[in-house]
């Protein structure tokens, strides 16, 4: 069988490593799937889309002078293909109360019921907390002011 860059072949998976999967084309021919021609999405596990002894369409990329045959499973299959979508275990519901990350990545904050919801009852909280740390920390260290860069 030639090999042509550009082909799309069948193969079957016999070996998968952390940095890719080796390809028995037939005929005593191997080639080698990079990680990132696994799939059209980020593959952080190559086992979540592929495992031994699977049958998988192929695309050559390249063969070198000594043999070596370079393949792609993504280039051989359509990008929207549902196929390539490991799967995934179920996420938690999303709470809002929990300031966790929203769905589209931004953060939202929410009030406790306990606390003022308008700006200036915030701010007037929020000044009275910090005048009183202030005044502690006077009250446990009555010489810091006079105590700066070793003169006393």
């Amino acid at each position: 069988m030639q090999l042509t860059v550009g082909d799309i072949v069948e193969g079957k998976i016999t070996a998968v490593k952390d940095y890719g999967v080796f390809v028995d084309l037939g005929e005593g021919k191997s080639g080698m799937v990079h990680i990132s021609e696994i799939a059209h999405t980020y593959v952080s596990e190559i086992r979540d889309f592929v495992k031994e002894n699977d049958s998988v369409k192929l695309k050559i990329l390249s063969v070198s002078d000594d043999g070596k045959i370079s393949l792609s499973i993504k280039q051989a299959q359509p990008k929207d293909t549902e196929a390539q979508k490991p799967e995934r275990r179920e996420k938690k519901a999303y709470n809002p109360k929990a300031s966790a990350p929203a769905p589209d990545g931004s953060y939202v904050w929410t009030a406790k019921k306990s606390e003022a919801t308008s700006f200036e009852d915030m701010m007037s909280k929020f000044k009275a907390t910090s005048d009183e740390k202030f005044s502690d920390l006077k009250r446990k260290n009555p010489d810091a002011k006079r105590s700066r860069r070793g003169t006393k």
